[in-house]
């Protein structure tokens, strides 16, 4: 059975030697906002970059030749892994213009020498500027990238926000899909901070839940029906909460009406046609409720993803994981794999 992997984290290879990609990762932490980035050396003599937010409290961490072409291609050669998508894992928050077109001719030159095996997302500031929209057009129409990438939010701002339709209605033209990377942290997140698996790992997932509700309950998708977002970590658990948000009106008369009520046949309209999801590295979240999402969700909604090179061994108990323990069927599992992502990246394979 075919695999495609959409969730390989790529960042320049020559990141830590390159001293002006190297700063224009460093110098696009806002650190007034309490992003510290960093440099360490750890002890084996590797180069680590990290994220602090605020000062203490880790988030980040990639380490010195994990994102190498030789080292994603051997990965899932060992993995069972036949193709790749890759996306800068959640640092294109803040990436300027110079520094993302960088990053974006590393990927195109990590996809020519995969044969055939890797392909990439634009990693782009989303503002309405024609220098933007125009790497935007250069990566899908010239690098031939299949999709783009976004963060679930920038600063305080989550997609739904007015800011980003001038730029969400370019890739609507060029009929590529969007992954939404989760942030290390939402826009609120003080309550989750002392703890490190809270932090680390709840904040991601709150954060894509609070950016999917935001998506479907503004309209956006009224406004560019074409779009299509793939929310990594299983949209912050989406499945879990897609019934409760959008509940039906009631039978009798009540006191006072303390939801809305309506809206929830277009709710599930977007459901079913804009938004889709990352299994990211789908072993961690456990057997039943891998099969409960698939279930609420559809088979046709979710898409494999490891988040390569977090964790080395994601990738193949990722693969064993649904191949071997998810009590599926043999069709919902070549969606799981691949069917999805050919689909909705139009991928050439």
């Amino acid at each position: 059975m075919t695999v495609v992997d959409i969730n390989i984290h790529h960042l320049p290879e020559d990141l830590f030697t390159n001293k002006k990609i190297l700063n224009g990762f460093l110098n696009s932490a806002p650190r007034g906002f309490g992003e510290i980035a960093s440099v360490i050396e750890m002890e084996n003599g590797k180069q680590q970059l990290v994220l602090e937010k605020p000062k203490g409290y880790p988030n980040l961490n990639y380490v010195e030749g994990d994102y190498s072409v030789e080292a994603k291609l051997a990965a899932m050669d060992e993995a069972g892994v036949d193709y790749g998508i890759m996306r800068v894992p959640v640092w294109q928050e803040w990436l300027d213009l110079e520094t993302c077109k960088a990053v974006n001719d590393n990927a195109a030159s990590i996809v020519e020498r995969s044969g055939g095996r890797l392909f990439a997302t634009a990693c782009v500031p989303p503002w309405d500027r024609q220098e933007n929209v125009d790497e935007l057009k250069r990566c899908v129409e010239e690098l031939g990238f299949v999709g783009v990438q976004l963060a679930c939010h920038y600063g305080q701002l989550y997609l739904d926000d007015e800011a980003f339709r001038p730029y969400l209605r370019e890739i609507e033209k060029l009929n590529v899909p969007v992954v939404v990377h989760h942030t290390p942290l939402p826009v609120e997140y003080k309550s989750i901070l002392e703890y490190t698996n809270l932090r680390r790992e709840f904040g991601r997932i709150s954060d894509q839940a609070t950016a999917v509700g935001r998506e479907l309950f503004s309209g956006m998708f009224d406004e560019m029906p074409g779009l299509k977002f793939i929310h990594t970590m299983f949209g912050g658990n989406w499945f879990a909460n897609a019934n409760l948000l959008t509940p039906k009106k009631p039978q009798k008369k009540e006191a006072m009406q303390r939801l809305d009520p309506t809206g929830g046949e277009k709710i599930q309209q977007y459901m079913r046609e804009n938004i889709f999801f990352d299994m990211t590295h789908p072993h961690s979240w456990g057997k039943h409720q891998v099969e409960a999402a698939i279930k609420v969700s559809g088979a046709d909604h979710y898409l494999f993803g490891s988040s390569f090179p977090v964790f080395y061994s994601w990738m193949s108990q990722g693969v064993e994981f649904v191949e071997n323990e998810l009590e599926i069927t043999d069709e919902e599992r070549e969606l799981l794999f691949a069917g999805n992502a050919k689909r909705l990246f139009n991928l050439p394979i």
